[in-house]
């Protein structure tokens, strides 16, 4: 599954899910609620990108 990145640096990742909004792992970055904002800034889905490249990106914590 693809990895998705916030502007404020925060990385959704499906594998891991999101306990914050109580999102389980698994679940796509397509599959979340479209009221689904970043848990740490408050974007909404439409500014994240996808990341191609996971090597060097680090979660936010």
């Amino acid at each position: 599954m693809t990895r998705y990145k916030c502007p404020c640096g925060y990385i959704y990742d499906p594998a891991n899910g999101e306990k914050s909004t109580h999102t389980p792992p698994g679940t796509d970055f397509n599959d979340l609620p479209d009221d689904w904002i970043c848990p740490y800034c408050g974007y909404e889905k439409e500014y994240f990108n996808p990341i191609k490249d996971n090597k060097g990106d680090i979660k936010t914590p």
